[in-house]
């Protein structure tokens, strides 16, 4: 069946155009100024803003293992609600995915359930470069290792390991960077002076610059050693941005940096009415840096927006400090949250579009999707950018039942979003009866 998508305002690849779009099956197969099509379903647009679909190169959806929190299912289908049609997950699940059997396993849960397109990272231990070597660079988003805290054995400090991944991997390498003997030793003595009931205020002081820097500056030490194709997540502090350059375009770098929502919308002066549920690793931290990550992301320094979406039970969250767990829900409402900066005046339609769809695709060199293209695949989201909503219990599709951005107005609306040509959301209506595919790598 064909659809064809009328009078839209298409944003893509650095312009606004008034331009019709027709679909037919899975893809894209002609835009032009004005088509007619007897044979197509026609989806009047007009008033409303075209893009492709978002990107997001880093969320963790709890599947396997940690489904009280969330689901492949529950959560994709709150990514596609908020204009997110490809995403690519992380491997601390549980079981981690440590070995190729086990991230096909998640690729499996990923074909039966997902209604956005889906990719997952493979994981990096101490002991698995074997695994880690055999990975697919054309069917596999990339190799994620955490240069920081994190859960089980998925925390790599050991320098000659590193130094192997980073010498033999020839694809992507994504990182979580912060120093964990800082955060050990700042953590013990925060703790020997407040106990259990540390105020949440303090979260940015352990999780400082000083530990971000030191482990994100070794990982750009060791990617310009050995030539390794990085990519740092989450960027948190004015001080990591000087590691990143401008002067080369971005098919070009060997090293890439992404900032997260989180970490521009929030700072430090919100831990006071969010608690526990602004407490992200990197923390969000002082309004300095956060103005300092939005200068590199508009400079181009910084090259991708995501939302290391994570999310954990409200009951988990009201824990005490340092037994609330990190991490918050943010897909499905990303692409609204940084139209507020549009409506700012902040930023342009077509930098969100390139930081959020094209520079994702190209970062990770996605096959055929990020751009409204004759012959790529019709990943599509409809944005209405004046009609209102606030976020509250009743419409938030998170499997943990609750958001960061609760009670915030935002000014627009996702109101339709395509995935390979298929309708999946319409105005809060899920059509259910496809999936999204596997994504695949031109490398």
């Amino acid at each position: 069946m064909k659809k064809l998508l009328k009078n839209a305002q298409v944003i893509n690849e650095g312009s606004v155009i008034k331009a019709d779009v027709l679909i037919q099956g899975e893809r894209i197969t002609k835009i032009a100024t004005e088509i007619n099509d007897v044979e197509a379903e026609v989806i009047d647009l007009s008033g409303k803003f075209l893009m492709p679909g978002v990107i997001d190169d880093q969320v963790h959806f709890r599947e396997p293992g940690l489904t009280h929190k969330g689901r492949i299912y529950t959560e994709a289908k709150a990514a596609v609600a908020g204009g997110i049609t490809s995403f690519m997950e992380m491997p601390n699940t549980k079981p981690q995915a440590l070995t190729q059997e086990l991230l096909e396993d998640k690729y499996q849960i990923g074909a039966k359930d997902s209604l956005a397109n889906y990719s997952f990272f493979m994981g990096a231990s101490n002991e698995n470069l074997e695994q880690v070597l055999k990975t697919d660079p054309k069917r596999v988003a990339g190799i994620k290792i955490f240069m920081g805290s994190s859960t089980g054995n998925m925390l790599v400090d050991d320098k000659q390991v590193l130094n192997s991944i980073f010498s033999k991997c020839d694809m992507l390498i994504a990182v979580h960077c912060e120093d964990e003997e800082t955060i050990r030793n700042n953590s013990a003595k925060m703790k020997a002076e407040y106990g259990e009931d540390l105020p949440i205020r303090f979260h940015p002081i352990i999780r400082n610059d000083d530990a971000c820097y030191k482990s994100s500056s070794m990982a750009v030490e060791l990617a310009n050693k050995h030539n390794t194709r990085l990519h740092i997540l989450h960027i948190s502090t004015a001080k990591e941005t000087a590691l990143f350059r401008n002067d080369i375009p971005l098919k070009e770098k060997r090293i890439t940096a992404e900032a997260c929502i989180h970490h521009l919308w929030f700072d430090e002066s919100s831990y006071d009415e969010k608690g526990t549920f602004i407490k992200w690793n990197p923390a969000v931290k002082s309004a300095k840096d956060k103005e300092g990550v939005w200068k590199a992301l508009l400079d181009d320094r910084i090259d991708i927006i995501a939302t290391d979406h994570a999310p954990h039970t409200i009951e988990e969250k009201e824990n005490t400090y340092f037994k609330a767990p990190s991490g918050g829900p943010l897909v499905q409402h990303s692409l609204v949250a940084m139209l507020e900066f549009y409506h700012q005046g902040k930023v342009s339609l077509e930098w969100i579009v390139n930081k959020m769809c094209h520079a994702p695709a190209d970062c990770f060199q996605v096959k055929e999707r990020g751009f409204i293209r004759e012959g790529y695949y019709a990943d599509l989201v409809v944005v209405d950018i004046d009609k209102s909503w606030t976020v509250n219990k009743g419409n938030i599709l998170y499997d943990c039942g609750w958001s960061p951005f609760e009670g915030v107005k935002f000014k627009s609306t996702v109101s339709k979003t395509f995935v390979s040509g298929n309708l999946v959301y319409d105005n809060g209506t899920f059509d259910e009866s496809t999936r999204g595919m596997r994504l695949e790598f031109d490398r």
